[in-house]
């Protein structure tokens, strides 16, 4: 069976408490028990600190002929400077660097545009504050052939459907870029369902998957995984 792992940022890496968690978190959930995943993602990662790091040489080191590899990165990628640094110049060179990686050790990459923050303008409608960023990665899908979950796309049409005032409910507390258990379970269903749907050779390890759309997300209300205990006060 393969092992699906995850080179990530903060918005799908195992969150370590509550009330924070990621898609990456809940994915196990859609999965046959015996598909392993495993989570390299870490809070602050771009893809040019994932390799200064060493993070993606360890990633490499493990993974193995059949295995998957999905790709999530930009909320930091966006926020480094430099002379010609930018979403469809260094950006790009370093997502081909990690699909070429992926495949020369025999595994399938799949790329995963950033997940939308929450951000609103004046007249009420959801922004894109992620500049030319997802873009780039459906630009290096198209030109290197890879597999693409448009999970910045889909996570708009979820937040558009919750509305407003629900919205805020998918995410931690204030937060407006990282997720609540309810729309971190959500977000995984939109990965699950670009899996399924687009006939990604991962759809056969799928379990419960019944077709998804994120424009009619599950009531808020309707979520009942309670949340993890926190830790006894010393």
């Amino acid at each position: 069976m393969p092992t699906i792992y995850i080179a990530g940022d903060s918005t799908s890496t195992d969150q370590p408490a509550e009330p924070f968690n990621s898609w990456g978190q809940m994915l196990t959930r859609f999965f046959k028990p015996e598909i392993a995943i495993a989570n390299h993602g870490e809070s602050g990662e771009s893809l040019r600190l994932f390799m200064k790091e060493n993070r993606l040489a360890k990633l490499m080191s493990a993974i193995r002929s059949g295995d998957y590899l999905l790709i999530q990165m930009g909320h930091n990628d966006q926020k480094e400077t430099g002379e010609g640094v930018g979403a469809f110049t260094t950006y790009k060179t370093d997502l081909k660097h990690f699909v070429a990686q992926a495949r020369e050790h025999g595994a399938t990459p799949i790329l995963i545009t950033s997940v939308s923050r929450l951000k609103y303008s004046p007249d009420g409608a959801l922004t894109n504050s992620l500049g030319d960023y997802p873009e780039a990665v459906r630009q290096v899908a198209r030109e290197l052939d890879a597999p693409l979950i448009d999970l910045n796309a889909m996570s708009k049409a979820f937040y558009k459907a919750l509305g407003p005032e629900n919205a805020p409910q998918a995410f931690a507390a204030k937060d407006a870029t990282h997720h609540s258990d309810s729309g971190s379970y959500e977000l995984a269903k939109c990965v699950v369902e670009a899996i399924r749907s687009g006939h990604l050779p991962l759809a056969r390890y799928l379990i419960d998957t019944p077709p998804f759309d994120p424009a009619h997300p599950d009531p808020p209300e309707s979520f009942d995984i309670p949340a993890e205990p926190l830790p006894a006060a010393e």
